[in-house]
């Protein structure tokens, strides 16, 4: 099969629109008689968009849309024996007719095209959907993006700190008006702090190595801990905070 077999262009605007919150009507095909069949698939917008496809990753414009790609990789045993049972059982075509077409155009459209596109995957995961593991930690990826505040969707320098007792104590004191000028300053400070913190753990550093005031070598990191670089980082908008 090849890329050019594919409407990419229609791909690409499904995908547009399913990314600007409107629903789309996606084609229906028939792999018996080779032709559209009506009425097409309405698809409505969602959070999570699953993309599938054995070329999908061939395309650079559909890539460029996505925010994780993932190859699925398994033994070419596996992909023949699935192959044929498919298209004997779902499609009623001859076994004969299966093998010849999988030695004459399957076989190497995948080498030619399929397996290069493996390397513009994000995750490689073998042994397919028998490697639970792997896919255990994709669904608790999404799962985490899925509980993102709704800015850090829509701006990936948006970090946010989630809400815990003790910030939520020290937030009723700053908010209270019955809370002193002494006590205010004080839970303000630490608040600020802990956004501090919160950032340094996002700013660039490099290991190093360092020599302490008893003469021995100790391992480090070098990053941008100045005060000045801090404010212009932030004032560059390179790093942005809330605290929800």
């Amino acid at each position: 099969m090849l890329p050019d077999a594919f409407n990419t262009e229609l791909l690409l605007s499904c995908l547009e629109t399913l990314q600007r919150g409107q629903a789309v009507s996606i084609p229906n095909y028939d792999f018996k008689s080779h032709k559209k069949v009506e009425p097409e698939r309405m698809v409505n917008p969602s959070d999570v968009i699953i993309l599938e496809g054995i070329l999908i990753l061939h395309a650079p414009r559909a890539r460029d849309l996505m925010n994780m790609k993932i190859f699925v990789d398994t033994d070419s045993d596996v992909r023949l024996a699935r192959r044929i049972k498919r298209d004997t059982v779902e499609r009623g075509r001859n076994i004969q007719i299966v093998l010849d077409q999988y030695a004459k155009f399957v076989k190497p459209s995948f080498e030619e095209y399929i397996l290069p596109s493996k390397k513009h995957a994000d995750i490689i995961i073998p042994r397919g959907a028998d490697n639970e593991v792997a896919i255990d930690l994709i669904v608790q990826h999404i799962r985490s993006k899925l509980g993102q505040h709704d800015l850090c969707k829509i701006y990936p320098n948006v970090f946010v700190i989630f809400s815990t007792f003790q910030i939520r104590g020290m937030h009723t004191l700053v908010r209270d008006v019955k809370t002193t000028k002494h006590d205010f300053v004080f839970y303000a400070d630490r608040l600020i702090r802990l956004v501090v913190e919160h950032g340094l753990g996002h700013l660039p550093f490099t290991e190093k190595q360092i020599i302490t005031p008893t003469g021995d070598s100790a391992s480090a990191i070098s990053g941008y801990f100045q005060q000045k670089k801090h404010h212009t980082l932030l004032n560059q908008g390179k790093i942005s905070l809330i605290d929800r």
